[in-house]
């Protein structure tokens, strides 16, 4: 296959990232010797148990009881991961941090700026954990409606060292999309803002507030967050208290252990067709993958300053979180990354001294189009993520031109089903244009066809073929497993079925074409709509595009809905030339049959473009839960267009 190679690590970095540290570690402990990664991620997945085990022992992940046996299952039939296993979450997070240094590195967009130490968090955490320890208790759940700001990670530790079980959801959903998250859930504990700022305009919650306290007869208790300083009534509320009352001492955190398989987070899916998914994730499968993916993948330390954009309504907040098991400092950013602008956004690399810099596809384009251009020096930025959508070859060139030459490029794979990742990057992998650097250690996964044959260099499904810790332990409300199955194991019985197109390639590369069941297939020819996105994203004159299926005479037709750029109409001339551009660069098959220009194009809160969606509208159905999508009020347009 054509590759280009955009960044290779120099031999200091190979040989000081903790991978290769790892790596010789389990040939230390197995004599056993690997010339590749690619035959230690063999070995990674033909020996989970021992893989694993030795995780939690070069990491020192504490826990009580027997390893033994590391696994009981690995086809999915039921958890089977170390059975015999006690520990705590919240306890192996706040372990490792160096009581001076810094855990939380709290930035708002109005410049706001707040740092808390280790020593700081951990007295916060017991704090709180106190003045909670009359209501929840282990099992109980906890439910944040809050902003990224360090009140939500105390409330998460302070529920989690209690052996509880947390949920989040962001602040700026509705009052219906927070019910049907938490009214599935059931917490006891519901811990809100009443306000926050976004875009330099502030939003006062209290009302929405006070409706959740009326109609989630599970809350026994309200804790309130006003960090803007924006004054409360508490008179208002039945059950409410202010957070700075709660945590007002320092006070040292005591720990609840619970089985490596007790449920630990309860995340959702996006829920555009109905009621959201409750995924519940469990204790020690969640930690041992953040542990494996920041350390080894991401090669975190005690000395790196890691930012993810993030908010707490999308599953890579949990992972960023998880950073305080290294020592890590972490920044937590509050607000619009487009305010003031996208460049002063972006700077806060520089001025926080940012090493890994997570982000997607999405904000990659954007600063391209604003014109972005070496800019800043970027001189600590050793690694940039990026996930949420494919991220197209003409992005990888858009970094190393424009961005930064000398930087880690990570697209990564995953998602909330699995509350990490199948694909990573490696910091002793080079960057190959277009590609993901590497399989995820103890992630056995592969590309099938239709029929479940694993080939190479080909489109097809992303699967998993064998069971791994963060796995979700169940759905709720799904007492006989038919959800669960139905989601992930229908496609390729006992195989877990990701619902991705990829191409796996014989270097063990991977690349990503969006979501499978948005797989576009005219006249039987399956489609990846990131190929036809890679295509529109050059046309200077295009903001945006999205790309699906339309029902058309017993076929499929492919319809192409565009944003055009400030000051720019869609006329003849540019569809001819946009269907041109695809012709030209894919195939006959892959030119729509329509493209149409729109105000704007719907994306979910964690920026993923909302194909299926508009799909189900394109086919004159109902889009039963508006308050997935972060720009609901672009819908009625697509109305239009269906058949």
């Amino acid at each position: 296959m054509n590759e280009t190679l955009m960044w290779k690590p120099s031999l200091d970095r190979q040989e000081k990232a903790d991978i290769r540290k790892f790596q010789s570690y389990v040939e230390s402990k197995t004599d056993l010797s690997f010339d590749s990664y690619i035959q230690f991620h063999e070995w990674s997945v033909k020996e989970p148990g021992t893989f694993w085990s030795f995780l939690m022992d070069y990491y020192k992940v504490k826990t009580n009881g027997s390893k033994d046996p590391a696994v009981t299952d690995l086809a999915f039939s039921k958890f089977g991961w170390f059975e015999n296993l006690k520990l705590n979450f919240a306890e192996n997070l706040l372990k490792n941090g160096k009581d001076n240094h810094i855990a939380l590195n709290f930035v708002h967009e109005s410049g706001l700026k707040k740092e808390i130490s280790y020593s700081s968090l951990r007295g916060m955490v017991g704090s709180l954990q106190t003045a909670l320890k009359g209501t929840l208790s282990q099992g109980d759940v906890l439910a944040c409606y809050m902003p990224n700001i360090p009140e939500t990670v105390v409330s998460m530790l302070a529920a989690t060292s209690l052996g509880g079980v947390f949920t989040s959801t962001s602040s700026d959903f509705g009052v219906n999309g927070v019910l049907d998250r938490f009214g599935q859930s059931r917490p006891k504990v519901l811990v809100a803002a009443v306000g926050y700022e976004y875009n330099g305009k502030y939003f006062d919650l209290t009302d929405k507030i006070l409706e959740l306290e009326d109609k989630l007869d599970s809350i026994e208790k309200i804790v309130l967050v006003d960090f803007m300083n924006k004054g409360v009534d508490l008179s208002k509320f039945k059950k409410a208290c202010l957070f700075e009352d709660l945590v007002n001492d320092q006070v040292q955190p005591e720990f609840t252990e619970t089985s490596f398989q007790a449920p630990l987070y309860i995340m959702y899916s996006s829920g555009t067709t109905g009621k959201p998914k409750c995924i519940v994730h469990s204790v020690g499968g969640t930690l041992l993958q953040h542990v494996k993916e920041l350390g080894l993948h991401t090669d975190l330390d005690e000395n790196k300053n890691i930012f993810y954009f993030t908010t707490c309504g999308w599953m890579m907040w949990n992972w960023l979180v998880s950073s305080l098991y290294f020592g890590a400092k972490i920044t937590l950013y509050e607000g619009s990354p487009g305010y003031p602008s996208l460049k002063d956004f972006f700077s806060i690399v520089d001025r926080e001294r940012i090493d890994i810099f997570g982000t997607s596809p999405k904000f990659l384009r954007a600063l391209e189009d604003s014109g972005y251009d070496n800019d800043l020096s970027l001189e600590s930025l050793s690694t940039i993520l990026s996930t949420g959508a494919p991220l197209l070859p003409e992005q990888f060139d858009f970094v190393y031109e424009k961005v930064k030459k000398d930087v880690c490029l990570s697209s990564i794979c995953g998602g909330t089903d699995i509350i990490g990742c199948f694909f990573l990057g490696n910091p002793t992998l080079p960057v190959y244009r277009g590609e993901i650097q590497a399989l995820g250690l103890g992630m056995d996964v592969s590309c099938y066809d239709d029929q479940g044959n694993e080939i190479f260099n080909q489109e097809g499904e992303l699967v998993c073929k064998k069971s791994f810790p963060s796995r979700p332990i169940y759905f709720l409300d799904d007492k006989s497993n038919e959800k669960i199955k139905k989601a992930y194991f229908e496609k390729f019985p006992g195989v877990w079925h990701h619902g991705d197109f990829i191409t796996l390639t014989d270097r063990k590369t991977v690349k990503v074409f969006g979501r499978s069941d948005a797989t576009l297939n005219p006249g039987g020819v399956r489609i990846g709509t990131a190929e036809i996105y890679r295509q529109t994203e050059t046309l200077p004159y295009l903001s945006d595009s999205l790309c699906v299926g339309r029902p058309f005479d017993g076929d499929v037709e492919v319809v192409l809905f565009v944003k055009m750029a400030e000051n720019q109409l869609l006329d003849e001339d540019k569809i001819k030339e946009i269907k041109t551009q695809i012709r030209k660069n894919t195939t006959p098959r892959h030119v729509p049959a329509h493209i149409w220009a729109v105000n704007d194009i719907p994306y979910t809160r964690s920026g993923k473009k909302m194909e299926l969606a508009i799909s189900r509208i394109l086919q004159g159905k109902e889009i039963t839960n508006r308050e997935a999508v972060a720009n609901p009020e672009c819908l009625e347009e697509y109305q239009q267009f269906s058949v």
